[in-house]
């Protein structure tokens, strides 16, 4: 059976098209990550981790999309200020997404832990051994890190940090100094784990573990001797977490973000999570300290950090309640141990990942560094982790003698501590570091080698929709485009160029770049095959994106569908254009795959009558992407290339029978029916099945 649709999203008019509305269309996405959660035929820690990973992604979303409903502000890509009103309809959507995660925990994810032998024993289930053991653990471990603070004039309520676990507690009696204060903050440290693992000399044949919140919920008297402990509740706040650096008055951005990052943890209280039984008084009382209203409060029945659950997947040692593991087969087109530069000479090269392996790129980047003939080495750093193979091979070739330009973003949202770090470490041994455009993120994905050969310089070039990040490359879906094509590799030396000296960009062979040439591009592409359609020629688009929300490219994408074209949209994530809404969107359907890997991979194709295009980006079909930041799209010319590309990414998506939802005309998804749809299986699953296939055809 399907699951049923989701909610009906807010529209807003625009042109006479009802879009929908953004913020309300990032929860529905994590709506649909929930209910992988909630599927009993997935394996018990995987439906945690997507448990987590929902409340990981509200947490972001609190932290970026609260603030301007609690305080009115502009935003640059919606119509009109934001209004109470628009808080108290997002702050319900968000309410009731909360109540089914803690629902789902406590009803179904925790018992059938428990009927593996994992538990979390509560203060109440815990036998006087394990309460030992417990108060042997609080007193060695905890107690010491803990500084209890009684309110008063000379102790007014402390800083909380972001998202970091505290206590408040109501005290009875008089202090030390005869005073009637009753009111104590108790700040956990970040240090601690959130979860231990009794010994089995206390759990038996049990996998038990207790919350660090519990401990401290069982010993908080023993920090206030003399007093008598009332009400109490654990607490977290979120906060708005974007950092804001005016670059038109900043004249070191890499200082400015470093001291930027020393207030983010403070900024604007936008979320507090309480416990269920946190009274009235107390819930109050916080409220009132963090200056937000009532629907801003969330009770939860349950940890208030759900995100800190991850780390039971990596204590439990149980394989059969994971995912079976999927190794990536190592790229087709290349052979280990044979040089890139030898096989680029040939053709170009696609790696789908992560049905195939990141290595295939650290193969092409580390015979760049070690290669005598390799002269120089570019490169784009967006998001690399804060443990990179990547960035190490970066500094093998400084040190090799090769001229290392690194452009790295230091606003990569919540990356930008490990970029500046990265950026200073380059710097250090000699590359040459540069920040891209003032007022422009760098997110296009670039590496460029230069080689030697003969009397020539020839350039190799390494393009992707994704990160340069190892980890990740395992976990998202995303295409790598090796190429040695002249006019292509061209195309990537000017842009670089045009980073790092701020020169005027000259006219590029096959590439696009925004935010001076994509978003026009688009357009002209999508208003072409709108008049082909017209003169009764057969017209197709399939775009798979992660979001879509730029205004310009919606209306263009309604006119096209009302001349004709046909359109199919696979979007991840938010999508503002209603699908297949009567006399508005009826030759538009969009749908959104979720499966096990996250879907990353921009891929537009275009088609009039026989003439095929077919486009990689790094951009999704956002304002911001489109006119604030520095992004690239470029062709697959390759026939077979671009053949595989359409049935690996966008028809099998199409033909999703498991892992698909639709975007009704209401406005809601609804995931597919796989008892009656035509191909009753996922796309990745197909996709990991056919690698591993050909991996397996390899080794024989």
């Amino acid at each position: 059976m399907s699951a049923p649709a989701t909610a009906t999203l807010p529209t807003v008019a625009v042109a006479s098209v009802p879009f929908l509305d953004r913020d309300h269309s990032i929860l529905a996405f994590n709506e649909r990550v929930l209910d992988w959660a909630r599927r009993p035929e997935v394996p018990l820690l995987e439906r945690l981790r997507f448990l987590c990973i929902v409340s990981s992604n509200l947490d972001e979303f609190f932290e970026v999309r609260a603030a301007p409903h609690l305080t009115g502000m502009q935003a640059a890509d919606r119509k009109g200020l934001y209004t109470a009103d628009s808080f108290t309809r997002l702050a319900s959507v968000a309410h009731d997404l909360v109540a089914r995660q803690y629902a789902l925990y406590n009803d179904e994810l925790m018992p059938a832990f428990a009927k593996h032998g994992i538990r979390i024993e509560s203060h109440g289930d815990r036998n006087a051994a394990q309460k030992r053991w417990v108060r042997d653990y609080f007193e060695r471990e905890v107690r010491p890190l803990l500084i209890p603070v009684g309110l008063d004039p000379a102790h007014p309520f402390p800083q909380v940090a972001n998202k970091s676990l505290n206590f408040i507690v109501q005290l009875s009696g008089r202090d030390a100094f005869g005073r009637e204060n009753d009111i104590a903050i108790v700040k956990v440290p970040r240090v601690l784990p959130r979860l231990i693992r009794m010994p089995a000399k206390v759990s038996g044949k049990h996998t038990l573990f207790v919350s660090l919140s519990s401990v401290i919920r069982a010993h908080l008297s023993e920090l206030f001797p003399g007093r008598e402990v009332g009400q109490f509740s654990q607490f977290r706040v979120t906060r708005h977490s974007d950092l804001a650096v005016d670059e038109d008055d900043v004249r070191n951005l890499r200082m400015a973000l470093r001291q930027g990052l020393q207030h983010r943890h403070y900024g604007q209280a936008v979320r507090l999570e309480v416990s269920a039984d946190c009274s009235e008084h107390l819930s109050d009382f916080l409220l009132q300290q963090f200056n937000l209203p009532r629907l801003a409060l969330y009770r939860v029945h349950g940890p208030v950090n759900l995100v800190r659950l991850t780390q039971l997947i990596d204590l439990i040692d149980e394989p059969r309640l994971l995912f079976p593991p999927y190794k990536p087969s190592y790229p087709t087109q290349l052979v280990a141990g044979q040089s890139i530069f030898e096989r680029l000479r040939e053709g170009d090269v696609l790696i789908h990942q992560p049905f195939e392996s990141f290595d295939g790129v650290l193969a092409f980047l580390r015979e760049a560094a070690h290669d005598p003939q390799v002269l120089a080495i570019k490169q784009t750093i967006y998001r690399t982790g804060t443990d990179s193979v990547l960035m190490d091979l970066l500094r093998e070739a400084v040190r090799n003698g090769k001229e290392v330009t690194a452009v790295v973003e230091l606003k990569a949202r919540f990356d930008e501590e490990a970029n500046i770090n990265w950026a200073e470490m380059l710097e250090s041994i000699g590359a040459q570091v540069v920040y891209g455009v003032v007022g422009l993120k760098t997110h296009a994905k670039m590496l460029l080698v230069t080689r030697r050969e003969g009397r020539q310089l020839v350039r190799y070039a390494h393009l992707s929709t994704g990160n340069y990040n190892p980890r990740t490359s395992r976990l998202y879906t995303d295409i790598s485009h090796l190429t040695a094509n002249p006019a292509l590799t061209s195309d990537v030396e000017q842009v670089f160029l045009h980073m790092a000296g701020q020169s005027r960009l000259p006219k590029l062979n096959h590439a696009w770049l925004a935010p001076f040439l994509m978003h026009r591009k688009f357009l002209e592409k999508i208003e072409a095959l709108g008049e082909a359609a017209a003169q009764g020629k057969k017209t197709r688009i399939v775009a798979k994106m992660n979001a879509l929300t730029d205004e310009a490219l919606m209306l263009s994408l309604v006119r096209a569908g009302q001349r004709g074209v046909k359109i199919d949209l696979i979007v991840r994530g938010a999508c503002m254009l209603p699908a297949q809404l009567p006399g508005v969107t009826d030759n538009i359907r969009v749908r959104s795959v979720i499966g096990r890997f996250l879907e990353h991979s921009r891929v537009f194709y275009f088609r009039c009558g026989g003439e095929e295009d077919l486009y990689l980006s790094s951009a999704d079909w956002m304002n911001r992407n489109m006119l604030r930041r520095i992004e690239l799209a470029w062709p697959v010319t390759d026939p077979k290339l671009r053949q595989r590309l359409i049935d690996e990414c966008l028809v099998a998506y199409l033909h999703d029978g498991v892992d698909a939802w639709d975007l009704c005309p209401d406005g809601a998804y609804r995931r597919v029916d796989s008892a009656t749809h035509r191909a009753g299986h996922g796309a990745q699953a197909a996709l990991m099945a056919r690698y591993a296939a050909a991996e397996s055809d390899d080794e024989e």
